[in-house]
């Protein structure tokens, strides 16, 4: 009778986890949805970004490359990329539903820029922007 009891608790204690982990996926606005995009990507932690960005078949391949050539770099590389921290140096509203960030990192200190969109109430990294704009290309 223990035991159940017991099982019991530990699956209604991993099923209220299962939801809290659910509900952090969603960003409040567009600079949290970078920084929790940004943030996965310098942890090395590929499938969790991927909750925070648009998911169509661009910004997949985008992602899946960054995550290949994440796997060339040393272990000390892959250190100072964790313990880096985000600078949001600028955001660019571009409309009532996309926001571009111009950030960087305090390991590389190289300035970048992501575009936000809000799809379906729920802010999301379009990451492939990056790939197609350069730093100044919006009005």
């Amino acid at each position: 009778m223990k035991k159940t009891i017991l099982s019991g608790c530990v699956l209604l204690l991993a099923g209220l986890l299962a939801c809290k982990n659910a509900e952090e996926v969603k960003s409040e606005n567009a600079i949290d949805a970078a920084r929790n995009f940004i943030q996965s990507a310098l942890n090395g932690e590929f499938d969790k970004a991927s909750q925070y960005m648009v998911d169509d078949s661009l910004n997949r391949q985008d992602l899946h490359l960054m995550e290949r050539l994440s796997k060339n770099l040393t272990t000390d590389e892959k250190q100072k990329y964790k313990e880096a921290s985000i600078r949001i140096h600028e955001t660019r509203p571009v409309n009532d539903s996309a926001t571009v960030i111009y950030y960087s990192n305090s390991y590389k200190n190289k300035r970048d820029s992501l575009k936000v969109v809000n799809q379906d109430g729920q802010w999301l990294v379009d990451f492939k922007y990056i790939f197609k704009q350069g730093i100044d290309s919006l009005p």
